[in-house]
């Protein structure tokens, strides 16, 4: 899907493409840091949620 958008706007406006081009890989760079930390914050919820309902979970067996 991103390359047939990329192709739509090669078409459109060739400058904007490559410029786009040439940004996506730095941009996809400086996001990791992003990526990391929202993977850690999900896995730091689902680890209190775990400890949270285990006791339901417990009296539950």
């Amino acid at each position: 899907m991103k390359i047939l958008l990329w192709f739509v706007l090669l078409a459109l406006s060739w400058p904007l493409a490559l410029l786009a081009l040439v940004l996506y890989p730095i941009i996809w760079l400086l996001l990791i840091p992003f990526r990391l930390l929202g993977i850690t914050v999900n896995a730091v919820l689902d680890l209190v949620k775990s400890v949270i309902t285990l006791p339901a979970r417990l009296i539950s067996r």
